[in-house]
Parts: structure tokens; sequence; C-alpha cells
């Protein structure tokens, strides 16, 4: 039977050590095409390029392998746009983005680069899972979790994904006869509490870093953060229909003709 066709990106850039352990994994199981930015796009969120021009090169990092790679100069979603529109002869069966560096559970999948070049191929039709490790290291341990990531992802080869939702999993940072299994969430309601670290340059201009603390709000045990903090791999379901449905019948009520 032919293989599947899975598309591989991220947005720690395609040197990063998370994307190279998910490559090995998914040469287990299908065809590998990449197409992963060349330089770091953490937190861009579902930013793309359209006042500068885009440059997506053929690469070779690990000619042991047998995926096809390509560096692109732009954002995560820019990533997924050029394989779909200009890179495979085919639609992929599988878009996997990761293994990030770092969180993006709760409110951190509206930040996420990583999580929107999973949602960027979810709106194209393409099922799709982000990874992503609770370890912000460059040298982080990936190894522990590469038996989850492929028990995830043959299973949503399996049995597919809903329509319009892509999976986002998160690790804890443990060992891995640590983890205690797999959850399926909703994602916690949670904030960052932002400070700017302000300081002023050599030519008296005033310049910022920003800061901040995550604070959890929801005490629920059917969360990702509770997951997680309790030495369990996450799984919530994401949809990019930002519609509050429940609303719709309160704004209804509202006197809305001039």
């Amino acid at each position: 039977m032919e293989k599947p066709l899975i598309l591989v990106t991220n947005d720690d850039g395609i040197t990063a050590p998370g994307i190279r352990a998910l490559i090995e994994v998914m040469n287990e199981i299908g065809d590998v095409v990449v197409v992963a930015p060349d330089s770091p796009q953490s937190a861009m969120g579902h930013a793309i390029t359209i006042n500068s021009t885009l440059y997506c090169s053929p690469i070779s990092i690990n000619d042991s392998q047998p995926q096809i790679e390509y560096t692109c100069s732009g954002t995560p979603a820019d990533c997924v746009k050029l394989a779909v529109n200009e890179i495979l002869n085919r639609r992929p069966d599988l878009c996997v983005s990761g293994i990030n560096h770092g969180s993006n559970s709760s409110i951190n999948v509206i930040y996420s680069g990583t999580m929107s070049a999973a949602v960027e191929a979810g709106i194209e039709g393409i099922p799709a899972i982000g990874f992503s490790l609770l370890d912000y290291n460059w040298e982080a341990d990936f190894e522990a979790v590469k038996d989850h990531v492929r028990q995830i992802t043959l299973n949503a080869l399996e049995h597919g994904i809903p329509q319009d939702v892509v999976l986002n999993v998160n690790f804890p940072k443990l060992k891995k006869e640590e983890i205690k299994g797999v959850k399926v969430c909703r994602q916690a309601r949670a904030t960052w509490v932002e400070e700017f670290d302000k300081r002023t340059n050599p030519q008296g201009r005033h310049y910022y870093w920003l800061t901040g603390k995550f604070v959890n709000h929801d005490g629920g045990e059917d969360t990702d953060e509770w997951a997680l903090a309790n030495g369990y791999v996450s799984v919530v379901p994401v949809q990019f229909d930002l519609t509050a449905h429940h609303a719709i019948q309160q704004i209804n009520r509202w006197k809305l003709d001039a």
C-alpha cells in the first residue's frame, strides 16, 4: 500500500532538535516532506508574509534519512501554504508541527507558531497535529516522548481527526517511565500577567523587554494544565471556527437597527 504523505513543519527552525526528533518518528510511518522556517519563529501566531518576498529552497541536513526538506524564509503558516500550493505534488495525508521547545497548552495556543502551522493545515482540509514539550532547553530530551508521538500519529491516520479540528498535544517534562498516560482534555482558562522591563539606550531612547507570569485560573481536573501538572500527556481538540455560538442568542436581543 502507498505510504501516507506527511508534511512536517515547526516554529523553532529547521535545525531545531525538536523537529529533527519529529522527522525521525515520521520517517517510520510515511513519506516525509519537511518545509520549515530558516530561523526561529516562536510566538508568531498565525502571521503570514504579505509585504516582502518569500524564499523557499531545498536543503540537506541529514543525508542518512529519506525525507525531502525545504527551508523557508517565512512564518510557520507560510511554510504550510507554500508546501500545499507550490511544493507537494499531492495533498498530504497529515501535517505534524513541532516538536516545540516549550509549552503550547492553555492560552499559549493563541500565540503559538507551532499550532498556527497545524491550524493552517486544518484550514486547508488536512488533518493536523501540533506537538510540544514543556522544556525550553535547546537540548531537551525528546527521546522520552517519541513513543507517544508515534502512537498519537498512528491513531490519527487510522481513525481520522474530526473535520475542522486539529490536535494540540503537549508533553510534560518527565522521563519516559514517569509519564502516566494520555488525557484528552479541554483548554484551561489561563492568562499571562504581563510586565514590561523598561530600559534606556545610550542615546536616551526608551526600549522594552516583555516579561510576565503565567496564571492558571482554572481548577478543573479535565484541563490540559491539570493533566500536565499530574504527569499526563494532554491532547486538546482545537477548532478554528472562532464563533461564540452560545452568545448569538444574547447578542440578537440587542437593538441593532439604526
